[in-house]
């Protein structure tokens, strides 16, 4: 099927409420009449903390979607000159640190309070979620503020830990959430009560149930999503770390087979699977919309938004979704005046290029006003669970080949896209598609990569176009072109295409200013923290974007 190359609602008023809970040292000028962490119960706060952590998934990574391949300026706007040229300084990406941090402080405030209660089901919640921002946190700026951290005005100059020490604990943080959730009693009248309501993500706040059976019934659904959802946000730390001895992915696999729901003889979790999208929906509306929505799509009042005019298809990546036969390429982009056509990333502004003239984010990402957020797809799912057979962390259950089927069917469910089968047979034999590839590019064989890790990779990168990019990033980061290659001399990060004839990727950005040949492998840390934690920030030395590598980046 290879095409001839190419050059290319919540109770929205819960929300209303808890937003005022926020780490003192990133709001300083706070509003004295606005709740506080003495004021709120930890049941009000748990929807409006999940709807934020859905925000922060839903914007905050356009920059990371351009240097993917995935999007680029429209020709409508002026340059971003730090952005394009990878000069990125201390005041560049604030959003990811700012928000995970003020979102993990309401998080905290649900565990404290949760605890106090007896409310294992809320504590559990907040334990899991807190290690999901964590790992956003660790894979965005490496070391940070972790064991002395969310103490507010208690020590507002947090020590940093070390990325690898943080993983290990979130992983026995996640452990700990999903045993309080696993083992938490449910009524209608004690300090789990509600939950199926607050809890915007597995819960069903519309259900009524009648009895302490219909609530045991109700409430187990929703325990064993936030089972599978803990277990998968596991996979993503081990895989993560595939490369670093120091975290055992046996031992860490095993506590995940053996998680049953209930306690002993239960049934095994397991991860996400088919047509289980953990995802946020606080109820939607069109005044109150969903947040990738309201950002990249429309606002409120129904007008286009400058992101939605400023950020619009990368050609390479566009082109790459045509080379491949993909129908996903209608979802996740969206035609404009000259069809499916992309600009390259960083081009100086031109009138051709004018942003109505290009291809824009497409229906099957921003969706509907009133659609849930994801957080973790369960096409990603499938992927990590492909990965870790193929390293040999996973040694039971399905194939790799089945999982890698699952994978693609259930992203193209996601995007609604229709059926996978054309696509997956059109592309036989062709490493991009096809885990079971022997040789790619024919004439070739043993040059070019073969199935497995490529396969993954390259589906992760297709599928999470607007979804998950932070992921997509970090997979170019982790894993080196030479493991899939070995007659490459890329031995710092993937590269995506190049294994079956289409132009290699992600490009560089082609700004006239640009000197870099490398995309970052890090942020900086916020300005904030050299104002106001000089000491600790200090002990990290001078960071560098382009060499001061996560702990999981060993290239």
């Amino acid at each position: 099927m290879k095409l001839n190359k190419l050059i290319y609602m919540i109770p929205l008023a819960a929300i209303v409420v808890a937003t005022g809970c926020r780490k003192s040292q990133f709001n300083i000028n706070q509003n004295t009449t606005s709740p506080t962490d003495s004021t709120v119960t930890y049941d009000v706060v748990v929807p409006a903390a999940l709807h934020a952590s859905g925000t922060i998934i839903a914007n905050q990574w356009g920059s990371i979607q351009n240097w993917m391949g995935y999007w680029a300026r429209s020709g409508t706007y002026a340059p971003n000159v730090i952005e394009e040229t990878y000069q990125i300084t201390t005041g560049f990406g604030n959003g990811v640190w700012n928000a995970c941090y003020d979102n993990n402080y309401d998080y905290q405030i649900v565990q404290t309070k949760a605890a106090q209660a007896g409310a294992g089901f809320y504590e559990g919640i907040a334990r899991i979620m807190k290690a999901h921002n964590y790992q956003i946190l660790v894979d965005v700026y490496g070391n940070v503020p972790y064991s002395e951290a969310l103490k507010g005005s208690g020590n507002p100059t947090p020590k940093y830990d070390n990325g690898i020490d943080i993983y290990k604990d979130l992983l026995r943080e996640i452990t700990e959430g999903m045993r309080l959730i696993r083992d938490a009693a449910v009524t209608k009248d004690n300090p789990n009560k509600d939950i199926w309501k607050n809890d915007i993500m597995f819960g069903n706040p519309t259900a009524s149930p009648a009895n302490q059976s219909d609530i045991n019934t109700l409430t187990n659904a929703q325990k064993l999503k936030w089972l599978k959802f803990g277990n998968t946000l596991k996979l993503r730390l081990l895989i993560h770390a595939y490369a670093i001895p120091g975290i055992n992915k046996a031992t860490e696999i095993a506590i995940i087979d053996t998680f049953r729901l209930p306690h002993t003889s239960g049934v095994v979790a397991g991860y996400l699977g088919i047509g289980e999208n953990a995802q946020v929906q606080p109820g939607y509306t069109a005044d109150k919309p969903n947040p990738f929505y309201n950002s990249y799509k429309l606002s409120v009042t129904n007008a286009q938004t400058a992101n939605n005019i400023y950020f619009r298809a990368n050609s390479w990546g566009i082109d790459y979704y045509t080379y491949n036969g993909d129908p996903r390429r209608s979802r996740v982009y969206e035609a404009g005046s000259n069809g499916y056509t992309g600009v390259a990333y960083g081009l100086p502004p031109i009138n051709a290029n004018a942003s109505a003239n290009l291809a824009g984010i497409g229906p099957g990402v921003y969706k509907a006003n009133t659609s849930p957020q994801c957080i973790i797809s369960s096409a990603e799912s499938f992927f990590l669970q492909a990965e870790a057979r193929i390293r040999g962390f996973i040694t039971t259950g399905d194939n790799v080949a089945t999982l890698m089927t699952n994978g693609i069917n259930e992203s193209f469910a996601y995007l609604q896209a229709g059926s996978a089968a054309s696509y997956i047979s059109g592309n036989a034999g062709y490493s991009d598609v096809d885990v079971t590839a022997l040789g790619n590019t024919p004439g070739t064989p043993g040059l070019e990569p073969v199935g497995g890790i490529f396969t993954v990779l390259s589906q992760k990168w297709f599928a999470l176009n607007g979804i998950n990019t932070l992921e997509v990033w970090t997979d170019y980061r982790r894993v080196p072109y030479k493991e899939v290659r070995s007659a490459s001399t890329i031995t710092d990060h993937f590269v995506y295409g190049a294994g079956v004839g289409y132009d290699p990727g992600p490009p560089i950005s082609v700004s006239p200013q640009n000197t870099s040949t490398k995309i970052p492998v890090r942020y900086l840390y916020p300005q904030t923290e050299y104002n106001y934690n000089a000491a600790n920030v200090g002990t990290q030395g001078t960071v560098d974007p382009f060499t001061s590598r996560i702990f999981w980046d060993l290239n």
